[in-house]
């Protein structure tokens, strides 16, 4: 890539940055297409890059983006879930810990965890019984 290739990608990821909405250092979909047709038009015509990086990039961030929207996705369904089980009684799978469910949350690894009337807690998981109160 020449020198005024790069200058020009350069020029063509500052506008693009300047011109986002967020205060994020992420590119989105579109921003990526603008700099990767900006890279094309100012590519060296004696050397130029293969065309099959490009698609293969290209690929890669379609996959990553569809990843984040399935996962957006997949928490609403689970927030929604999850509020229905707030007025219900949850006990433990050894039934140490039982009480009424006020809210659940996303711990980690994105597991819902149950906070009960008394304080408690409960992960959600296989083995925990959840029954009307």
């Amino acid at each position: 890539m020449s020198i005024s290739a790069v200058s020009a990608l350069s020029a063509s990821a500052s506008a693009v940055s300047t011109n986002s909405a967020k205060a994020s250092a992420t590119v989105d979909y579109n921003q990526y297409l603008n700099l990767l047709v900006t890279q094309l038009k100012n590519q060296d015509p004696t050397s130029p890059t293969d065309p099959t990086q490009y698609m293969s990039q290209l690929a890669s961030f379609s996959a990553v983006e569809q990843q984040i929207k399935t996962n957006s996705s997949l928490d609403s369904l689970i927030a929604t879930q999850a509020g229905t089980l707030i007025g219900r009684t949850a006990t433990s799978a050894d039934g140490s810990i039982s009480g009424i469910i006020v809210a659940v949350t996303t711990g980690e690894g994105g597991a819902a965890v149950a906070t009960l009337a008394n304080g408690s807690k409960i992960a959600l998981g296989s083995g925990v019984t959840i029954s009307i109160a």
